[in-house]
């Protein structure tokens, strides 16, 4: 299998992870990245369920920041790397520190440093990433800086992609494929 960056849109329980696994599920050594922190213990038990779903023979890493640093001295070990999701990394990078880290060109600087990632390496990666264009304009400041923030960051892993699918409804809906833009 040769190398490829596959990115995984869609809303909200929409089938995303559950899609990146299978398309996982066939790359060889896998590297699960998460970027989820327990922040409630709602959000505690949505981590225990996705690390339930995860077949026991892949490794993860835990990143909820650094994801570029962390992941760089691990990825020649790995054939596949599934990163779940931009959408909690870019909101961790935005809340670190709004002033500074959180800044747009900061986090999308992070951004452009793991597909550089990417491209040096020899693994695959399947990027998940909620798709937050398609709702209403957030009230808060903060909620507008977020959906900035990680639809620019979207639009640049789409850019690099080789595939890119929307999840609707847990069925997947081809955006890009091969490099070929289907318009």
């Amino acid at each position: 299998m040769s190398r490829r960056l596959t990115l995984v849109l869609g809303g909200i329980r929409a089938g995303k992870s559950r899609y990146a696994q299978e398309l996982a599920g066939d790359g060889g050594r896998v590297l699960f990245v998460a970027t989820a922190e327990a922040g409630d213990e709602e959000m505690a038990a949505r981590i225990a369920a996705h690390r339930a779903e995860r077949p026991t023979s892949w490794a993860t890493l835990e990143e909820p920041l650094d994801l570029a640093e962390a992941l760089e001295p691990r990825l020649e070990d790995f054939d596949t790397v599934l990163l779940d999701c931009l959408t909690l990394w870019v909101s961790n990078l935005l809340l670190q520190d709004p002033d500074r880290e959180g800044t747009p060109a900061h986090i999308q600087a992070q951004a452009r440093g793991l597909i550089d990632l990417y491209e040096r390496g020899d693994a695959s990666w399947i990027v998940v990433s909620n798709e937050v264009g398609l709702g209403v304009i957030p009230a808060t400041r903060l909620g507008r800086d977020f959906a900035d923030a990680l639809g620019r960051v979207n639009q640049q892993f789409a850019s690099a992609a080789d595939d890119a699918v929307v999840m609707f409804a847990g069925l997947p809906v081809s955006l890009k494929a091969r490099g070929l833009e289907i318009r």
